[in-house]
C-alpha cells in the first residue's frame, strides 16, 4: 500500500482523497440506514434499509462521475445528476408523508432521520454536477424551500415548518459548500503542480539557452572570419598568388583557437566551482517551488575533485526538476574514512537519469 501511494503524485493523492471523501459520505449514509430504521422492527426496517442504500450508492456513482467531468475525463452527467436530485425529492417528500400519516413514535422518528439524512447527503453530492457554479445557491435554497412547502401542505405548523425548513437550507448548504470547496482545491492542486512543472522546464530551457549564447558568443565571429579568409583563399588560389597559403594558415590558427575556446566553455560547465554550482542549484529549485537545503562540512577541496563534484550536483539537479515530485532537496558535502562524499537526496522520484539521456555518460567523465 505505501508503495502504490508512493508512485502517486501529489495531485494524484488529493484526488485519491477527494474521491474518498465522497464515497465515505456515501459508506457513512449507508451504514445509517440499519440503526435509523432499527425502531420499526423487521420486516418493516428492511424497505427503508434498502431506499437509503440505493440512495447512497447512486450519490457515490454520481460523486465519481461528476469528479471525472471535472477532471476532463467524461462529458457531464447531466441525466444522473437529475436523476439523483429527482430520487432525493422523492424519498425525502416520502419520509414527510410517512411521519404525517402516523402517530407511531419510531415511524416519526425513523422517517424524519431519513429525511434529513437523504436531504443532506444528496443535496452535497448534487452539486458537483451543477455545471455554473453560480447556480448552487439557487439549488440549495430550492431544497430548503420545497421543504417548507411540503411540510406545510403536509399539514406542520408554519412555525415548525420554518425551523425544519431552515435545517434542511443550513446543513445542504453546508455539505454543498464543503463539496464545492473540495472540487475547487482539487482544480488548484492540479494548476498548481502544471506550473510548477512549467518553471522546471523554464529554468532547464534558460540554462540552455545561456550555454548556446556563450557558445554563439565564442564561435559567431571567429566562424565569420573564417568563412571570409576561406573565400579570399580561393579567390587567391585561382590567381596563383602565394598569399592563399598565408589566408589558409591563418584559418588554421583562428579554428584552433576556436577549440580552444570551446573547451574554456565547457570547461567553465564541466569544472566548476561547487560553491558557485551548489548555489545556482539551491536558485533554480527554490524558483520551481522545492524547498532546497545545503550543509557542507568539508575543508576547500582540489579543483579536479570541484569539478566531479560540481557536475554530479548540476546532473541531479536537472532530474529532480525533470523527473521528480520533490517537495524538498537536501546537498550535503562532508568527509567519511578519508573521502568527500556528496548526496543529493530528494522526496520526489528516485530516478537518477532516464534511459538514453546523457547525464550518466556525463557523470563518467
Amino acid at each position: 500500500m505505501r508503495q502504490w501511494w508512493g508512485r502517486k503524485s501529489t495531485p494524484a493523492k488529493v484526488e485519491t482523497y477527494t474521491r474518498w471523501s465522497f464515497h465515505g459520505f456515501a459508506l457513512t449514509e449507508a451504514g445509517a440506514a440499519v440503526p435509523l430504521a432499527a425502531p420499526l422492527g423487521f420486516p418493516d426496517a428492511v424497505p427503508v434499509v434498502l431506499v437509503v442504500v440505493v440512495h447512497a450508492a447512486l450519490c457515490a456513482v454520481t460523486a465519481s462521475r461528476a469528479l471525472d467531468w471535472t477532471r476532463g475525463l467524461r462529458e457531464h452527467p447531466r441525466r444522473l445528476t437529475y436523476t439523483l436530485g429527482v430520487v432525493t425529492a422523492v424519498v425525502a417528500v416520502g419520509a414527510v408523508l410517512l411521519a404525517g400519516r402516523t402517530e407511531a413514535e419510531p415511524v416519526q422518528q425513523t422517517a424524519g432521520a431519513v429525511f434529513a439524512m437523504v436531504l443532506a447527503f444528496g443535496g452535497g453530492i448534487l452539486v458537483l454536477g451543477v455545471r455554473n457554479r453560480a447556480r448552487i445557491p439557487a439549488a440549495v435554497g430550492g431544497f430548503g424551500l420545497g421543504t417548507g412547502v411540503v411540510t406545510v401542505a403536509d399539514g406542520m405548523p408554519v412555525a415548525v415548518a420554518l425551523g425544519v425548513s431552515l435545517a434542511v437550507l443550513l446543513i445542504t448548504g453546508f455539505m454543498a459548500f464543503t463539496s464545492v470547496f473540495t472540487v475547487w482545491l482539487l482544480d488548484a492542486v492540479y494548476e498548481l503542480d502544471e506550473a510548477r512543472e512549467n518553471r522546471a522546464r523554464l529554468a532547464v530551457a534558460e540554462e540552455r539557452l545561456r550555454f548556446g549564447r556563450d557558445l554563439h558568443d565564442v564561435l559567431g565571429r571567429n566562424l565569420a572570419v573564417i568563412a571570409l579568409k576561406s573565400e579570399l583563399a580561393v579567390e587567391l588560389a585561382r590567381r596563383g598568388r602565394p598569399e592563399a597559403v598565408d589566408q589558409m594558415t591563418e584559418v588554421e590558427r583562428i579554428a584552433q583557437e576556436s577549440q580552444r575556446e570551446v573547451r574554456a566553455v565547457v570547461r567553465g560547465y564541466r569544472r566548476a566551482d561547487l560553491g558557485v554550482e551548489i548555489a545556482g542549484a539551491r536558485s533554480v529549485l527554490e524558483a520551481a517551488g522545492i524547498t532546497c537545503e545545503v550543509s557542507v562540512a568539508a575543508p576547500e577541496l582540489p579543483a579536479e575533485t570541484q569539478s566531479a563534484l560540481a557536475w554530479v550536483v548540476r546532473e541531479a539537479t536537472t532530474n529532480v526538476l525533470r523527473h521528480g515530485n520533490a517537495r524538498r532537496c537536501v546537498v550535503t558535502v562532508g568527509r567519511k574514512d578519508g573521502r568527500v562524499v556528496l548526496t543529493v537526496e530528494n522526496d520526489g522520484a528516485r530516478a537518477v537519469g532516464g534511459p538514453g539521456g546523457s547525464g550518466l555518460a556525463g557523470l563518467r567523465e
